[in-house]
C-alpha cells in the first residue's frame, strides 16, 4: 500500500503570483475554535504552488473568489550557513473556481 499526504482547502483567493512555469496562490481559510467561551474565527493563508493546466485554471481566477483546490503535500529540506532549513509545500492536482468574489472587494 502506498502512503500518502494530501490537503484540500476550500477558501478565498487572496493573491495569485505568476512565475516561469508556476503559479502560487495565496487562499485564506477559516477555522472556528472557542477561546474564554466564546466562538471566534481563525484566518489561516496558505501557498499552494500549481504547475500545468492548473495555472490556466487559477488564470481565471480573482481576489476574493471562492476555490477548492485538493493536491499533495511534500517535504523539503536544505542546508544554509545558519543549519538545516526545512519547508512544506502544497502542490495542487485540483483546482476549481466554486464563485466568484464580488466585485467591490480590494
Amino acid at each position: 500500500m502506498q502512503n500518502i499526504a494530501e490537503f484540500r482547502i476550500i477558501g478565498r483567493v487572496g493573491k495569485i503570483a505568476e512565475h516561469d512555469k508556476v503559479t502560487k496562490v495565496n487562499v485564506a481559510a477559516n477555522y472556528n475554535r472557542q477561546d474564554n467561551g466564546e466562538w471566534v474565527t481563525d484566518t489561516h493563508w496558505n501557498e499552494v504552488t500549481l504547475f500545468g493546466k492548473l495555472i490556466e485554471r487559477a488564470a481565471k481566477a480573482q481576489k476574493g473568489d471562492l476555490v477548492h483546490i485538493t493536491g499533495r503535500v511534500r517535504q523539503n529540506s536544505y542546508d544554509t550557513a545558519e543549519g538545516k532549513r526545512y519547508t512544506v509545500e502544497l502542490i495542487a492536482d485540483g483546482f476549481a473556481v466554486l464563485a466568484k468574489g464580488s466585485e467591490d472587494r480590494d
